[in-house]
């Protein structure tokens, strides 16, 4: 008998499965492949997720594995300088293998407790009032109090629970990968910047040591289950280009559509969905693997609350009041960078407007953070502008904010010395830290970094811990 079946061990599966573990709740990852993927597409880490990592002391073992770039350009590829005024300590882009952000989370998980069985496939479930039963593909029956959904796009998990998955189906395809060319650079590069001026998406962008990233128009939507081959690449860019500047050996290929879609819940009884599982969109601003990891992040605790027997009644119901709002703001927006990727009259002539706009500070600001997800701000009701939100990294007497959140607990930063978090102690730990750089004089964090509540009254304080972390423990 397990506490929670995660049936997908990508990056949210595997996220999740380390929350989990924080709170010694009994953890099994399904996962249908039995190796992890060969191809080595690069993703992106945006700001937010780079700052999760950072609460949860991963940051310094991921970093040496991939390669920064400033925080600008993000929004529908419109070049413009970083922002000024950005509110994070980690004011960049980390790209990484896929591969290894998915070892790294995994191993880090199976460190922490979990149990990953690779060539283990979800084949159907019954939940019923006390728990969940999954069948494996080759028969075998496990047990688990809940199953979580993290199976991609195709989830079988989304589908056997019978959740819709409206939206819209893809109308375009692109073929991307990276692979070397034989052709000059200087003949790449004036091609590319010929060509991008009236087919979008188009390039190929130096990757490293000797290969591009290529990025190219299909003909047409297609079973994207099947992957491309380099001849696709190379038909298609002799269509578009008049050459296919000698591309060779490549590293990975893929393809890539425009269907963007939202499960209409993300929770029904036992059996809940994060990352693909409960939302698809293209990937134009690299938004897709962080939402998923956030996805985790808000959910972990929530879950694990549940278990322990501490969780408010309606807290693992504010997983899907918080994240689906979010994920639904992230489709928008893929959907206005995906209009401006067009080359028709009308949305180009938007995309020159917006570009002007760019140049006011503010307003590539507000994009950059909204890419980036460090804008989020949950329904927490009225207050301060900071309440909802997360709080950045910061300086306290101890050295820095996020280094008191590996454990996954609630934090009460208290700059009064006056407050105590009393019988929720085993829940939510308190700095008493008059010289921390908080524009506040207290406030409570839960332990995804969010500020549940700032103040310096004892018993409003109390209302909120109640409110997050449950009934105290009576002494």
């Amino acid at each position: 008998m397990f506490d929670v079946i995660i049936a997908g061990c990508g990056p949210a599966g595997a996220m999740l499965a380390a929350e989990l573990r924080l709170h010694d709740v009994r953890v099994l990852v399904l996962e249908k492949d039995t190796e992890p993927a060969s191809f080595v597409r690069i993703v992106g880490l945006h700001a937010r997720s780079i700052e999760l990592l950072a609460m949860r002391g991963l940051l310094e073992r991921v970093l040496p594995h991939g390669r920064r770039r400033p925080a600008a350009g993000f929004f529908a590829a419109i070049p413009k300088p970083v922002p000024e005024g950005l509110d994070t300590a980690h004011a960049y882009l980390l790209g990484i293998p896929h591969p290894v952000i998915v070892q790294l989370l995994e191993a880090h998980a199976i460190e922490l407790g979990a149990q990953v069985r690779r060539g283990s496939a979800l084949a159907g479930f019954e939940q019923d009032d006390d728990g969940v039963t999954v069948e494996l593909a080759g028969g075998e029956r496990l047990r688990a109090r809940y199953l979580v959904g993290c199976d991609g796009g195709r989830s079988t998990v989304r589908k056997l629970l019978g959740v819709g998955f409206p939206g819209e189906p893809a109308r375009t395809e692109t073929l991307m990968g990276e692979m070397a060319a034989s052709a000059p650079p200087e003949e790449i590069a004036a091609k590319v910047t010929e060509l991008s001026r009236t087919i979008r998406p188009f390039w190929l962008r130096p990757a490293r040591a000797g290969l591009y990233s290529v990025v190219v128009p299909a003909e047409g939507v297609t079973d994207r289950a099947e992957p491309p081959t380099l001849e696709d690449f190379q038909h298609r860019l002799r269509a578009v280009a008049g050459t296919d500047f000698g591309v060779h050996s490549p590293r990975w290929l893929s393809r890539f559509g425009d269907a963007t879609r939202l499960a209409e819940r993300y929770r029904v009884g036992r059996v809940l969905l994060a990352g693909d599982a409960a939302h698809i969109h293209p990937p134009t601003g690299g938004q897709g693997l962080n939402l998923g990891v956030q996805d985790a992040f808000n959910l972990g605790w929530k879950l694990a609350a549940q278990l322990r027997g501490w969780a408010p009644d309606t807290l693992l119901d504010t997983y899907q009041a918080e994240r689906r709002p979010v994920a639904e703001d992230v489709l928008d927006n893929t959907r206005a960078q995906m209009e401006l990727s067009s080359t028709e009259p009308g949305p180009q002539a938007v995309r020159r407007l917006l570009t002007e706009l760019m140049d006011f500070n503010e307003v590539n600001r507000y994009l950059i953070e909204k890419i980036t997800a460090i804008d989020v701000r949950y329904d927490f009701g009225e207050g301060p502008d900071l309440l909802g939100r997360r709080l950045r990294d910061i300086d306290v007497r101890q050295g820095n904010l996020y280094g008191l959140l590996h454990r996954g607990r609630g934090l009460l930063l208290d700059r009064t010395g006056r407050l105590t978090a009393g019988g929720w102690s085993d829940r939510v730990d308190h700095l008493a830290d008059p010289t921390a750089a908080l524009d506040a004089p207290c406030v409570l964090l839960r332990p995804d970094g969010h500020v549940a509540w700032i103040g310096d009254d004892q018993q409003d304080l109390e209302d909120h811990l109640s409110r997050w972390f449950g009934r105290p423990v009576m002494s």
